[in-house]
């Protein structure tokens, strides 16, 4: 674990480096990211200067909903870049590179590459949050457990999604089509979803525990939520982590010559 712990320290530590060497294009594209982001709460802010409440929620769960989806998509951007990549990687052949490594191969793969636009996410889901969400210590920690359980969603998903290419090849549209999906679900509060729509965000499209952490787990402390939440982040990362490993058996190399970058 140690020597795992110091390997992540290490990538971490060399993707920052890289990002940073251009560093006006490090902050262009995470601010851009980040007014991006605020352009659309805005519009979310006049929709519910028009209609005060929808279904239960006001413009501070929409901005706390925001913080969360972004927050959590961007640490994980940032930490473990290669996530909406992996069927990429798998049906080019780039997995040579990481499979020659002593180290486990799909942690490998994960922080091989920084992104940089989720650094701007990142700030903004901060930003946010210190403007709408409640700063005290117990609401810091939910923010920070909501953020963590988004992350891990995202990863999960898209291993899940990714690893569909050991099996079918070329799996490149069908992640990305469940990639843009789930994010485009995570930014919608869960009350406008009724009936089988909304059964299918709490469980194969696990998008609705993101959407519902503003109500669920910051505003009003629901355990059975949280439980529920936390048990889907750890069974959709653990179904991802074992389709991957199941699916190397399977996979062909590409005998691509490449270094990690």
């Amino acid at each position: 674990m140690s020597g795992t712990l110091r390997f992540l320290l290490a990538s971490w530590k060399v993707n920052l480096a890289s990002a940073l060497e251009y560093r006006l294009s490090f902050f262009l594209l995470a601010g851009m990211m980040f007014v991006n982001n605020t352009i659309w709460l805005f519009f979310w802010y006049l929709f519910f200067a028009r209609f005060p409440v929808v279904s239960g929620w006001e413009i501070g769960d929409v901005m706390l909903l925001w913080a969360v989806s972004a927050g959590g998509f961007g640490w994980a951007s940032v930490l473990f870049g290669n996530f909406p990549r992996i069927a990429t990687i798998v049906s080019s052949g780039q997995l040579d590179v990481y499979l020659s490594q002593p180290k486990p191969v799909l942690l490998n793969m994960l922080t091989s590459r920084m992104s940089v636009t989720g650094a701007g996410d990142f700030a903004f889901g901060l930003i946010v949050f210190l403007w709408a969400g409640d700063l005290t210590p117990r609401g810091c920690l939910l923010f920070a457990c909501a953020l963590l359980l988004a992350g891990v969603l995202f990863i999960g998903v898209m291993a899940i999604a990714g690893s569909l290419a050991f099996w079918i090849g070329n799996a490149e549209g069908i992640a990305s089509q469940v990639f843009g999906g789930f994010i485009s679900l995570t930014i919608y509060p869960t009350g406008i979803f009724r009936g089988a729509a909304k059964v299918i965000l709490f469980t194969v499209v696990p998008a609705g525990f993101i959407g519902y952490m503003p109500i669920g787990l910051m505003r009003e402390f629901d355990p059975g939520f949280a439980a529920a939440a936390f048990c889907a982040a750890a069974i959709f990362s653990a179904c991802g982590a074992l389709l991957f490993r199941v699916g190397l058996a399977r996979y062909a190399s590409g005998n691509a010559m490449t270094m990690r970058n």
